[in-house]
């Protein structure tokens, strides 16, 4: 028996992988540093949590409708409105299992066989798996520290063709932490309204931009934008959520119809008693959602500083999500072999990034306390020390 064809030709997240291997190690006795893990550290609020646990004990444990219930579903349209300027209906929202999901079932809704997807590299890893499993062609288009990591309007120009269907954008950026500007927005919104493509926006680290940065929705602009945009939000960072599996995707009426009854087909509806913390979090306190970002932003900082004054180390600033790129390419190893022996060796774990699709750098997770991440970065510059 043999797995259908789908299923071969997508890899395993190396993320994950790297994180069972440190989890191991640490459970052998080593005293692993884990940088590698795309979540907080910070426990979900307490509010959040009252919430489902009084859902539970109300017995709020049956079947929902399968985009959701219909006040939470509401309060995320008042909420685009609020804090994005975009005006949905309830009806154009579907509430699903993360984040990652409604990426995937955007997909579904809108690729056929053969479809090509624009992806700007560094990538976060399961966009080009996912583009693959809904049957399009993703296609890699390389960016650089020179533009911060950042795709330009003549790069989409030039790469797009006749079966281009998709444009995925990030921002704030998993891996490289970078943040479209309005301006740089605004100039790839207009060439994807001219070429009659759809624009797959990720926002799901809105809450965690730094320093002058702002986030701004590419779907904010006219109402044309608006109809070619499928905006993709969720729980998971901005709410220390990551286990409770849920995220939502807005999108024009026929989208959202479409994404609703593949929805309807697979996972049935979202979890019920964690709709009720969703629904806290967006109606509750906002205190711990700064709380955190500022958290964040001073770990951030260090860690900047940290590996800009190491020798042969390039890095970008990031103004967003918590992750940092470290251009490791001076050393002569590829990224899988550096992160290999750097766990073996100094006992830190980093993600290789051949799994964003550049193999110069290692993306490392500042989601951890300073302690952390001051001996973590200390290995990490001995280590590179030995290679030179």
């Amino acid at each position: 028996m043999q797995p259908a064809n789908r299923a071969t030709v997508i890899t395993p997240s190396q993320t994950l992988a790297i994180d069972a291997k440190a989890k191991q190690l640490k459970a052998a006795g080593e005293d692993v540093i884990g940088l590698a893990a795309g979540e907080p550290d910070f426990d979900t609020p307490e509010h959040i949590k009252a919430a489902a646990m009084g859902a539970l004990e109300a017995g709020f444990t049956k079947y929902t409708p399968s985009s959701g219930i219909p006040e939470l579903r509401q309060a995320i349209a008042e909420k685009l409105k609020a804090d994005n300027d975009l005006d949905y209906e309830p009806s154009q929202i579907i509430v699903n299992c993360g984040a990652k999901h409604s990426c995937f079932n955007a997909m579904l809704a809108v690729l056929n066989e053969g479809d090509e997807v624009i992806i700007p590299a560094p990538y976060w890893l399961s966009y080009p798996e996912m583009v693959r499993m809904a049957g399009g062609e993703p296609y890699i288009v390389e960016t650089t520290p020179e533009t911060g990591y950042k795709l330009t309007p003549e790069q989409l120009r030039e790469n797009i063709s006749p079966g281009t269907k998709m444009l995925i954008l990030n921002s704030p950026s998993n891996p490289t932490g970078s943040v479209y500007t309005e301006t740089e927005l605004v100039e790839l919104a207009e060439i994807a309204l001219e070429e009659q493509i759809y624009i797959l926006s990720d926002e799901i680290y809105e809450k965690l931009v730094y320093g002058d940065a702002e986030h701004t929705s590419i779907a904010a602009f006219t109402d044309t934008t608006l109809a070619n945009t499928i905006v993709v939000n969720g729980f998971s960072k901005s709410y220390a959520m990551t286990g409770w599996r849920l995220g939502y995707l807005a999108a024009p009426k026929e989208i959202a119809k479409a994404v609703d009854s593949i929805q309807s087909h697979s996972t049935s509806n979202p979890t019920s008693f964690a709709q009720k913390g969703a629904l806290a979090a967006l109606k509750g306190p906002q205190e711990c959602v700064e709380e955190m970002r500022q958290k964040f932003d001073e770990r951030r900082r260090r860690m900047f500083e940290l590996l800009k004054n190491m020798p042969s180390v390039g890095v970008v600033e990031p103004l967003g999500a918590f992750y940092m790129l470290a251009d490791i390419s001076a050393f002569g190893l590829d990224s899988s072999t550096f992160c290999s022996q750097l766990l073996e060796k100094e006992k830190v774990a980093l993600v290789p990034g051949v799994a964003f699709g550049n193999d110069r750098t290692v993306r490392m997770s500042f989601a951890t306390d300073l302690e952390n991440i001051e001996k973590a970065l200390g290995r990490f510059a001995r280590f590179c020390q030995s290679l030179r």
